[in-house]
């Protein structure tokens, strides 16, 4: 039986993939799932999560990904958006979120939603961008490994036109921003780079105890 280790040797950046095959639906679902359960800072997801099925728009995003296949041939297109800026709106909504999952009142949560606010709000919105994205970045990489456990390809892409997708996907207008793209699908037999031994620093060279 292989192993997570296994699987995440297994595992690249897949350069062309096989268009005719596709992800299931319901193992569609079961990565979804995951980057819903991805863990966040106070658990606050300040992002949004697309997939990307439409043929048209995938062509467009093309356009403004420096023409990689990856883009169009993959079986999915997930792009993970962040709050560029964000108020006390996403934090009341959360607070709201958790009175209603765990039957808790108001006051019990007034400590806790008082330290998200005096802790992020007055963030300028340049750092609040980052943070955001930075928990985007949690989510890509949770989605990667239940890929790769599940033994779906996917390449992680930060190449493309930034202010373009979100002209496209319209963004924008609903408070988010494209952090970054993950395609998911099958290799094709023909991307040469699954052939490639990896190549990743030794633990003695990338991890120290102390």
């Amino acid at each position: 039986m292989k192993t997570i280790l296994d699987k995440l040797n297994w595992r690249y950046a897949t350069k062309k993939f096989d268009n005719s095959k596709k992800v299931s639906s319901k193992n569609l679902n079961t990565l979804l799932e995951g980057g819903r359960l991805t863990a966040s800072s106070y658990g606050l997801q300040p992002y949004h999560i697309f997939v990307i099925e439409n043929a048209d728009v995938r062509k467009e995003l093309r356009k403004v990904s420096y023409d990689q296949p990856q883009i169009t041939d993959a079986s999915h297109l997930i792009v993970l958006a962040n709050k560029p800026t964000f108020d006390h709106a996403m934090i009341d909504d959360y607070i709201e979120n958790i009175m209603a999952v765990r039957g808790l009142d108001k006051d019990d949560l007034k400590d806790f939603s008082e330290t998200m606010k005096s802790t992020l709000l007055d963030l300028p919105d340049a750092q609040k961008n980052t943070w955001t994205s930075n928990q985007a970045y949690i989510v890509l990489g949770n989605l990667m490994t239940i890929a790769a456990e599940m033994e779906i390809d996917a390449c992680p892409m930060e190449g493309f036109e930034n202010a373009k997708y979100n002209e496209i996907l319209g963004l924008t207008e609903k408070g988010l921003n494209a952090a970054v793209v993950l395609a998911v699908g099958y290799r094709s037999a023909e991307d040469e780079t699954q052939n490639h031994t990896k190549v990743r620093y030794s633990q003695e060279q990338i991890v120290t105890h102390i």
